[in-house]
């Protein structure tokens, strides 16, 4: 995806993130994920109740778990995950709920296909792209079942 693309059709708060990522070395990106990884926001005691099976990425090589949630037509996304075993995972969760939590699911529908690639080029995650990118198919998941207007309010 060409940025003139990406700024003209992504919702503000994906395409910031994708230019800021974009503009940064290795380094940087590496510095940013250490940061981000300590932002994760902890899931409520109301998921942790639930049972896990709907909410696991089995895709990802770490155990992490997906809880939205709607309230007023805008999402919310938790992750249930060892953030000290897999910073990496946490950082990008972060970034990723840092551009879609609060916002209607048409915003986290618009994230790219290439997203993962995008925001992790030149780091040398590859071997973790699979899990990355089935957490994006999950919370996109997550948001067209939302967004169905044949959900039951």
């Amino acid at each position: 995806m060409s940025e003139e693309t990406s700024s003209a059709t992504l919702p503000p708060a994906i395409s910031r993130v994708l230019a800021r990522f974009r503009a940064m070395g290795r380094e940087e990106k590496m510095q940013a994920l250490v940061h981000y990884s300590k932002k994760l926001e902890p899931v409520p005691e109301r998921f942790r109740a639930l049972d896990r099976g709907g909410y696991c990425v089995p895709e990802c090589q770490t155990r992490v778990d997906l809880f939205p949630e709607s309230i007023d037509g805008k999402l919310h996304f938790y992750a249930d995950l060892n953030a000290r075993q897999s910073p990496t995972i946490a950082a990008f969760l972060a970034i990723l709920f840092s551009s879609i939590n609060d916002q209607p699911p048409s915003v986290t529908l618009a994230i790219p296909p290439d997203y993962v690639q995008q925001l992790m080029e030149g780091i040398g995650l590859s071997g973790r792209e699979v899990g990355l990118s089935a957490m994006v198919a999950r919370v996109k998941a997550f948001a067209r079942e939302m967004d169905d207007p044949r959900r039951a309010a």
